[in-house]
């Protein structure tokens, strides 16, 4: 999750204008990042600056409490939330139903439709609904979270006759199950793609002898 807000990983091949970052780093920190649109320079401004205040505060607290209350109750918290938050982001953007589009075939609303709602049970609760709603965020990104279940509501009665609704309702640790098993790669980059699984590659004779006994 860190390397992905510092742009080194999992960032996309475009920036925010659809246009390739051609080595520009996408991040989700300065202003200047070709992720962002000049109109929210100031709110990145005043969310970084309030990150690098917290890694203050946390350098300060390890010099006042120790190092070892600082892991114990913010550090390991924080490993939990992170690994919550990135399945999380992994189960709403990925399934084999899912296609992926190469520069020759996105469009913004393709690419917005590349996302699932799922039944996350008891955390639909805690999350505000983020994981059952998120093709409408997709959508519309500046919908308030209280009025998000709503627009789902309309959007699938749109979209969902269109057969442009993605909506899995297997428990989650299962649809973890299955997406860990099925999607590992994509063939290529062009033209429009599907997730494919490794079990599927054609294995060595000596590798296929080697599984069977």
């Amino acid at each position: 999750w860190p390397l992905y807000l510092l742009g080194l990983a999992s960032t996309g091949r475009l920036d925010y204008q659809g246009k390739p970052l051609n080595g520009r780093i996408a991040d989700h920190f300065r202003p200047s990042s070709p992720m962002f649109p000049k109109k929210v320079s100031f709110k990145i401004t005043m969310s970084s600056t309030c990150a690098v205040l917290s890694l203050g505060y946390l350098v300060y607290a390890m010099y006042k409490y120790g190092i070892i209350a600082v892991i114990c109750w913010y550090w390991n918290p924080y490993l939990i939330c992170n690994a919550w938050l990135v399945l999380y982001t992994w189960l709403q953007h990925t399934d084999p139903s899912i296609p992926h589009y190469g520069e020759d075939e996105w469009t913004w609303v393709r690419g917005a439709l590349s996302t699932i709602d799922r039944d996350y049970g008891i955390f639909c609760f805690f999350h505000h609904k983020i994981g059952s709603t998120h093709v409408m965020h997709h959508l519309f990104h500046e919908c308030p979270f209280y009025n998000a279940l709503e627009g789902t509501h309309a959007i699938r009665k749109f979209l969902e006759p269109k057969g442009l609704y993605n909506y899995d309702p297997t428990p989650w640790p299962i649809a973890m199950w299955r997406i860990a098993r099925t999607c590992h790669y994509v063939e290529a980059p062009e033209g429009i793609q599907y997730m494919k699984s490794l079990e599927e590659v054609p294995m060595t004779e000596g590798r296929r002898k080697e599984k069977t006994s």
